[in-house]
């Protein structure tokens, strides 16, 4: 392979805006070499820098000295001003330094001094006398350093006068963009996935890219090597072999060995595995010596070796030491448990093939590491227990019943969980208790998943009375079981509107979960404080969803299935208030993340919320099928949710907008006495009164005043049923009725800025008339009825001929003016009613628009009406002044 140069823009201007001194101090193989010279060829400087690599023989200042002055005296300046050396037994680097720096003094142009391999002058004279001559050097000759360790040369002055450039091992390593640079440049062709697998696999590091560049030359199947690439590949290792760990001496070749079956290492466990004393000493020293050790924390007291230097450690443990291993990781395993590190315990004890203490770490510490969030390590080690390891435990078993809960498998798991009940006689009566929290905790959980509410609330119960047992506090995790259960608690009675108790309930387990530093409770109290506040307020909603929302990102949960309720709740506070496009981002980064067999409530909740997004725009058919498939997720749940009748409603709401009526009215005749009572469906019913043109059939269903029970206490549902009640009005020639029904919708949108209803059920011409009313709501009803008029503003009066674009046909200006409607979320029957023309000629008008925009649905032609520039593009709330 040809070493073409890969660009690293970056880099090359750090080094051109250098000052007096640069050291770049990074692993072998990590690309100072390549970097230095790749600079040198391409910035400008080739004939201003000298270059000298020193080696082993260069440690005698009689080699080193001539060396570097045959370099100075190489470049176009050096020749004039320095004289030459010759190598002699009895050359004195002092002297020849003093007479450098003389000849120095007087250069007149800058120029570029660089050593590399510097480090094999550690330890010498020689060293100490370049460190003088990079002390008293004249600032126009500048030094470039490439070194492996740090050589404490003293330099804090520079750094301290901002003249020192530190390049180190986190700079060089590869991007994504220079590793894809590095193999094209190789010839060797390779998908963006393979790539960056690659790059994550060897860190960055630049010999392990070229490395496997030229073990790819040629290969039959590069994909398959990209994805099996480790440290024990023959090119990599015998490159780390040569020149990491066979420069070591026996006793820190035979810690690197045996401590390369930890992720991680100190020094005390250093020495436990090797029966050593000095192992902190060695790995910080190791760490400055570049051998691919490095520190994990600002203490450096625990460290990490670079996974490819791992692979090969692993490797020449197992050829040299096989009988050591298994002993390595009992060993591991149990000084992880006694020094708090539980998962690391459990990893250590499979891996030593010791399941019993294996089960007993896991049962002692799954409730702590599933109150913290830590679901995916758990799923991992239950994932190492093999089948019959599994079957001959109780304890474990109501874990694996935990796990068949985060796969999703809800009827596994109870099954399971009930074997495992059966079984408790066999548990150590000292374990019994400890046994039933386990159970109790994840009957809970189950309950959560199949929406059994009653079952939730009597599992966070008894739960709260396990609290107090001496298994819950032997475990030290009582607080946090106590947190669980009254955020549980709380959101199981929110859910059936016992709001008093479920909002005092969540705050007390949302203090207490932040009081002991549980932040995975703290989020899930607020997300469902933040459903709980939605009921009565968006505005309240969406801020303590956005809290849970960072909670989620600061702890790196934000792409995790767990956050997508958050997501959910956000864009239903959003959506209510007509901001359909931030509602949408939500709810999309929501199905990205969430994964419905897992979650189904959380599911439901989804595809709900997105269809009142796809209603506000106008997509009804699209809401009619995200909503049937709610209906579908509903009748899953162990019982019914809240927010069905609501669901449902809307549900009716998009048929009737696609002249469904028949099918609202068997529906509706077949829907229980209490739900078609209640506000929801009573404005569907009223919705498809009006659509049948029997307004005072509506007017009887709808709320006549602001304390009539009809209107609910939801302001979505409130504000729904008084708009319906003003265009019903409105219809019956009342004008004066009309404007008090819309005071009161406007009354009940306005604190939260509800504008959801004014896009599903649109009055623009009532609301124009009501506008110079005293209605103390101006600036809300301009902002719908911005958002109900054409885009562009005209009328149906001044309406021109259609712009000029290429279409397969120009629109007629009938057929323009119909198009300004598209945007809105008019009715056909509406529209006809704003122009003054049939309902059949409007659908005339629609098929034409349709077939000469080369579409097939509303929301198509007011996407490519747009593109083409026939209306304005969407309104966005945020920029209206």
């Amino acid at each position: 392979m040809t070493d073409r140069i890969v660009p690293r823009g970056a880099l090359f201007d750090q080094l051109g805006r250098a000052g007096r001194v640069t050291e770049v101090l990074a692993p072998a193989g990590s690309g100072k070499s390549t970097l230095l010279r790749s600079w040198v060829e391409v910035s400008g400087v080739a004939g201003s820098a000298a270059y000298v690599s020193a080696h082993r023989e260069t440690r005698d200042p009689r080699r080193f000295w001539p060396m570097v002055v045959q370099a100075l005296r190489a470049i176009g300046a050096g020749s004039a001003l320095i004289r030459p050396l010759t190598s002699s037994p009895d050359l004195d680097g002092w002297l020849v330094v003093e007479h450098l720096l003389s000849d120095l003094g007087a250069m007149p142009d800058r120029l570029w001094l660089i050593v590399d391999d510097l480090h094999e002058l550690a330890a010498t004279e020689t060293l100490r006398q370049f460190q003088l001559l990079m002390m008293r050097a004249p600032a126009e000759l500048r030094f470039v350093l490439a070194t492996r360790h740090d050589m404490m040369l003293g330099l804090h002055r520079l750094r301290l006068d901002g003249e020192l450039t530190e390049i180190r091992a986190s700079h060089l390593r590869f991007s994504l963009q220079e590793s894809r640079a590095l193999f094209d440049s190789a010839g060797v062709a390779l998908s963006d996935e393979a790539v960056d697998l690659l790059r994550r696999r060897t860190e960055g590091w630049a010999a392990g890219l070229r490395l496997a560049a030229l073990s790819l030359a040629g290969h039959p199947d590069p994909e398959r090597f990209a994805a099996e690439f480790s440290g024990s590949e023959r090119t990599v290792a015998e490159y780390l072999l040569a020149e990491v760990l066979e420069q070591q001496p026996q006793p820190i070749r035979r810690l690197l060995l045996r401590t390369s079956v930890l992720d991680r290492v100190n020094g005390e466990l250093a020495d436990l595995l090797t029966g050593g004393s000095d192992g902190q000493r060695i790995l910080i020293d190791l760490e400055k010596a570049g051998a691919f050790v490095a520190a994990v924390d600002p203490r450096k007291s625990w460290f990490r070796y670079h996974s490819l230097f791992t692979d090969l450690l692993h490797h020449e443990l197992r050829r040299t030491e096989p009988a050591q291993v298994t002993a390595l990781h009992d060993i591991a395993a149990r000084w992880y448990a006694a020094n708090g590190y539980p998962a690391e315990a459990i990893r250590h004890a499979q891996a030593a093939d010791n399941w019993s203490l294996a089960v007993r770490l896991l049962s002692d510490h799954w409730v702590d590491l599933y109150l913290d969030g830590r679901i995916s390590t758990v799923q991992g080690l239950f994932a190492a227990f093999p089948a019959s390891v599994v079957a001959a435990d109780a304890e474990l078993a109501v874990l694996m019943a935990a796990g068949d809960l985060e796969r999703g498998s809800l009827l596994k798991a109870e099954r399971r969980l009930a074997l495992a009940t059966a079984e408790s006689g066999a548990v150590p009566e000292q374990r019994r208790g400890h046994f039933e929290v386990m159970c109790t905790v994840v009957r809970l959980r189950l309950a959560r998943r199949q929406g059994n509410l009653p079952a939730v609330a009597e599992e966070a119960q008894r739960l709260l009375a396990a609290v107090q047992t001496a298994d819950a506090q032997r475990l030290d995790v009582g607080d946090g079981l106590q947190a669980l259960a009254l955020v549980s608690l709380g959101s199981a009675e929110a859910a059936v509107m016992r709001l008093g108790a479920g909002n005092r309930h969540l705050e007390q387990g949302v203090a207490l979960a932040r009081r002991i530093g549980r932040p995975y409770l703290e989020f899930a109290g607020l997300v469902y404080e933040a459903q709980l506040a939605v009921a009565s307020s968006y505005t309240a909603g969406a801020e303590l969803s956005r809290r849970a929302i960072e909670l989620a990102r600061t702890h790196g949960w934000n792409d995790k299935p767990v956050a997508a309720v958050a997501y959910t709740v956000h864009a239903a506070a959003l959506v209510a208030q007509g901001r359909t496009k931030e509602a949408q981002s939500w709810i999309d980064h929501a199905q990205r993340t969430l994964r419905p067999q897992e979650n189904p409530v959380a599911a439901f909740k989804l595809h709900y919320v997105r269809a009142r997004i796809e209603l506000a725009r106008g997509e009804h058919a699209a809401a009619l099928a995200t909503l049937e498939e709610a209906e579908r997720l509903s009748h899953a749940l162990g019982t019914p949710h809240v927010l069905r009748p609501m669901m449902r409603a809307h549900m009716l709401h998009a048929m009737i907008r696609l002249d469904e009526t028949e099918r609202v009215e068997q529906i509706l005749a077949q829907m229980r006495a209490d739900e078609r009572d209640g506000t929801p469906a009573r404005t569907a019913e009223a919705a498809l009164r009006l659509a049948q043109a029997k307004p005072q059939a509506a007017r009887n269903l709808l709320p006549s005043s602001a304390d009539d029970v009809r209107a609910g206490a939801r302001p979505l549902w409130r504000t729904a049923a008084f708009l319906l009640d003003a265009i019903a009005c409105d219809a019956l020639g009342r004008p004066d009725s009309a404007d008090d029904a819309l005071q009161r919708a406007l009354d009940a949108a306005a604190p939260d800025s509800v504008l959801l209803p004014f896009l599903l059920h649109p009055t623009p011409t009532v609301l124009k008339r009501h506008i110079g009313g005293a209605t103390g709501h101006a600036l809300l009803v301009r902002e719908v009825i911005g958002r109900l008029e054409p885009d562009d503003g005209t009328t149906t009066a001044d309406a021109g001929p259609a712009p000029q674009v290429h279409l397969r046909e120009p629109l007629s200006r009938g057929e323009m003016r119909v198009l300004r409607y598209l945007p809105t979320n008019l009715s056909a029957p509406e529209i006809a009613a704003e122009l003054s023309l049939s309902v059949n000629t409007i659908r005339t008008h629609l098929r034409h628009v349709y077939e000469k925009l080369g579409v097939h649905s509303r929301y198509e032609a007011v996407e490519t009406a747009r593109a083409h520039g026939l209306v304005a593009p969407a309104f966005d709330p945020r920029t209206k002044n």
